[in-house]
């Protein structure tokens, strides 16, 4: 699947509705450069699950958990950002394996292809970002 969107506004209003698929246990890992569209998609998922609180990149605390209320499923959204983080230790011990394919949790990694050897055990769909001439793709791997 291949999704071009032409701003901001495109892609987060496109990951909201992409939110909607989703039933719970999800693993959505995001690849692309720095301002690629990978934190505007994080927040178009949160609001498409109903989350009122900002959504900001957990880029220095690595990862934020937020509740997920009125979803039949769905109770927690676990956003994580990789960008800085240097080794798959510190991903363990900020304990994210306990949301993995949780069926009550959708994890969103944003770089999740710096530690592709610690996510190859779980199931993700991986998407990717490019950004040219204006415009986002979205490839659904």
């Amino acid at each position: 699947m291949e999704e071009i969107t032409k701003n901001e506004k495109e892609t987060f209003e496109f990951a909201k509705k992409y939110a909607s698929k989703l039933k719970g246990g999800e693993i959505l890992g995001l690849v692309g450069n720095l301002g690629s569209g990978k934190t505007v998609f994080s927040k178009g998922i949160a609001a498409g699950l109903g989350i009122k609180e900002e959504i900001t990149s957990p880029t220095f605390v690595y990862m934020k958990i937020y509740e997920v209320e009125n979803h039949s499923n769905i109770k927690k959204l676990c956003h994580i950002d990789a960008y800085r983080i240097e080794n798959e230790q510190t991903i363990i011990d900020i304990g994210v394996l306990e949301y993995f394919n949780n069926p009550s949790v959708v994890t969103v990694i944003e770089w999740v292809d710096k530690f592709s050897q610690l996510f190859k055990n779980y199931v993700f769909k991986e998407i990717v970002f490019e950004y040219w001439a204006e415009k986002r793709r979205i490839l659904f791997k």
